[in-house]
């Protein structure tokens, strides 16, 4: 094994190269007007996105269509030495094909684009040779120039399939903002997950899921002490006659209260150690706002209001339950 000074230099160099390559694809983005074009015909689409490559541009492709498909473009991976076996047949009027090839002179791409040709659906090229077969018969060239692969050999697509991708984000990108796609979009897509649960999950959606440990303002301590302990939140709200809600007081509260109230226990009231204004969070507010805010303040709950008025508690334990943490 290489000594770790070097698999240091190593790494550096393949992570320079390949962001020098990125630097140089958007450069190469304001040369033509390919790019724009590109985007404005795909925003017009009746139909589908279709990305296809062969090798390590094909894996490229199920990329840009997991991206594409995830933020409001419909789009299709195929295959590009499948399709001349059948996967053709997927390509309708009204789709867009996105070709993916380093050198645009592979065998497969050169039987793949006539028949594309004479489906007449539109072609772009996404390629580091401007001059290559693909990009001469496409309508538009997505350029990702690269000298050479991080590949010592420059034989392993490294480079050139960092700039592939980075361009393939910068086209999903563009199309995203043009269609206003908005977080409520994002999260109708991806419903499932840690990531779904982040755009979705509301604080009243857990809430409710506890118990709203509360006494009145004038409650003894043992009664402030067994609503804690029976509710099994480590807090309970201080509502006054009218219900609003004027404090909160905590199992810590109460661990601090026995050394200033020694030998008068009998005597304290909630209204005499509870804390007010605690932090609040409405029912409709994300869970993730939730965490946001006990974080900032090093704080395990949040006291829930709905409408202004309380609705009960949401906990740490609750956010790590859902795997928001």
């Amino acid at each position: 094994m290489k000594p770790q000074n070097e698999l240091h230099s190593i790494a550096k160099k393949v992570l320079q190269q390949e962001a020098e390559a990125i630097q140089g694809v958007a450069e190469a983005i304001s040369r033509t007007p390919d790019f724009a074009q590109c985007v404005e015909a795909i925003l017009s689409l009746r139909g589908r996105v279709v990305v296809t490559g062969i090798g390590k541009s094909a894996h490229i492709a199920g990329k840009m269509v997991a991206t594409f498909n995830s933020t409001g473009t419909p789009a299709l991976f195929m295959h590009a030495a499948d399709a001349i076996h059948g996967d053709l047949g997927m390509i309708q009027p009204g789709d867009f094909v996105v070709a993916i090839s380093k050198s645009g002179d592979t065998p497969e791409i050169k039987v793949l684009v006539p028949l594309l040709k004479r489906k007449g659906v539109p072609l772009a090229a996404l390629v580091s040779n401007a001059d290559s077969y693909l990009a001469v018969q496409a309508d538009y060239v997505l350029h990702a120039p690269v000298r050479s692969e991080a590949c010592p050999h420059n034989l392993a697509p490294t480079t050139s399939t960092t700039a592939a991708l980075a361009l393939g984000d910068a086209l999903a990108v563009c199309l995203l903002e043009s269609r206003e796609f908005t977080r409520q979009d994002f999260a109708r897509l991806h419903p499932g997950g840690t990531l779904g649960k982040q755009l979705y999950l509301k604080v009243g959606d857990l809430s409710r899921q506890n118990q709203q440990p509360q006494v009145p303002d004038t409650a003894p301590l043992k009664d402030v002490i067994l609503e804690i302990s029976g509710k099994r939140l480590g807090a309970t709200a201080v509502l006054a006659d009218g219900g609003e809600l004027v404090g909160i007081i905590t199992d810590g509260d109460i661990r601090r209260m026995l050394t200033t109230y020694e030998g008068r226990l009998e005597s304290v009231r909630a209204q005499d150690i509870l804390t007010p204004s605690p932090v609040t969070i409405d029912v409709d507010d994300f869970a993730v706002e939730a965490l946001a805010r006990m974080q900032s303040r090093n704080i395990t709950q949040l006291v829930v209001l709905e409408q202004g008025k309380f609705n009960g508690f949401i906990h740490l334990h609750d956010l790590l339950r859902e795997g928001l943490v």
